[in-house]
């Protein structure tokens, strides 16, 4: 269902991390919104984490920061989660499971975006 649209804004947070003991922080910012015309119901997340040196984490879980949220056509649902990386570059990726009013479930793709500490891509 091509009616989802997510929106990903990441940003480094230099006071949380720790490059000595190789932990580098990251924000993001999530914008889901509704452009179809049946309110969707997000059930679960599937996040793919790759850092720098190609090691990859996978999480799954129910909803998002503790919530199954149901947004309505034409309205947004934002949220902001962080991940801590052991290098200054990485990605991350995934999909959403959601649900339509029809009982209908398909899988929103989250594009892949990069996490990166200013300055460490030239």
């Amino acid at each position: 269902m091509s009616d989802i649209i997510v929106v990903v804004t990441p940003n480094y947070l230099p006071k949380q991390s720790n490059p000595d003991k190789s932990e580098y922080s990251f924000v993001y910012h999530i914008s889901i919104e509704n452009n179809g015309d049946q309110p969707a119901r997000l059930i679960s997340r599937h996040w793919i984490i790759t850092d720098g040196n190609a090691h990859v984490k996978e999480v799954q879980g129910a909803g998002v920061v503790g919530e199954q949220p149901l947004i309505a056509p034409g309205k947004s649902h934002q949220y902001t989660s962080g991940v801590t990386l052991e290098t200054e570059v990485g990605t991350m990726e995934g999909s959403y499971h959601m649900v339509n009013d029809t009982g209908e479930e398909f899988d929103v793709p989250i594009p892949t975006f990069l996490l990166s500490v200013p300055g460490a891509i030239h």
